[in-house]
């Protein structure tokens, strides 16, 4: 098999992994501890799964594709660079999701996602749960998403408008399991932002961090507002 096939199955295996660990863990974890609800130790164990999955997509790359799992190596900045792409990029990604948000429930007239309700309920002041979550989605997504299926993507197409749109396609799919347009749209439009900044500046750790402080801001946000008013959440 070609490098570029070995991409494609790498590619293809990530995707499916990720769309099956989404939604069947948890169903899986309740079954096995004999759990009707989920509570948070269970949906610690379902976060903690991912990390799982980020391994099977290491042993691929490893033995199968014999290649580097970050194809573009991670460019140096200094401090002030990182400090300012991470507040320019949470800026962007806050309002944008935000005028998103107010536009889809103005035009359609849906409704909150259930599941962010639940959210609201399952975090609570559980501090350990709130910071474990977004680091695991900011980690495991920005690995898998950008760093891994964008450059391959890219490669196989020669186009980085095909890596760029494709990734951030896929990651909005992925957040169909929140049931609401909108948590598909401005997944899709931070997909957009974050595939941009990766292409042009190449470093995987600025997106990391904000996409965990997106997700944390989110979450805390949830303690002390309405969750109607909450504009994005991207676990």
């Amino acid at each position: 098999m070609s490098l570029n096939g070995k991409y494609a199955v790498g590619i293809a295996l990530t995707f499916i992994l990720l769309v099956l660990f989404m939604l069947y863990s948890i169903p899986l974890i309740n079954l096995y501890f004999n759990s009707r609800i989920l509570t948070a130790e269970l949906f610690f164990y379902n976060r903690l799964s991912l990390w799982i999955l980020l391994l099977l997509i290491l042993f691929y790359n490893f033995f199968i594709e014999n290649r580097s799992f970050i194809i573009w190596e991670d460019k140096k900045y200094p401090l002030t660079f990182y400090i300012g792409a991470v507040l320019f990029l949470y800026l962007i990604c806050a309002f944008g999701g935000a005028f998103l948000n107010a536009a889809i429930m103005y035009l359609s007239g849906e409704k909150i996602s259930k599941r962010l309700l639940e959210f609201k309920i399952l975090f609570g002041n559980n501090y350990f749960l709130i910071i474990f979550t977004c680091l695991t989605a900011g980690v495991i997504e920005e690995l898998l998403m950008r760093a891994y299926i964008q450059p391959r993507i890219e490669k196989i197409y020669n186009s980085p408008v095909a890596g760029i749109v494709v990734s951030a396609l896929l990651f909005g799919i992925l957040h169909s399991t929140y049931g609401t347009i909108g948590q598909i749209v401005i997944p899709f439009f931070i997909g957009i932002v974050f595939a941009l900044f990766y292409k042009k500046y190449s470093n995987i750790k600025i997106l990391i961090i904000c996409h965990f402080l997106i997700d944390f801001i989110s979450i805390m946000a949830m303690n002390f507002i309405d969750v109607k008013h909450l504009s994005l959440l991207n676990l």
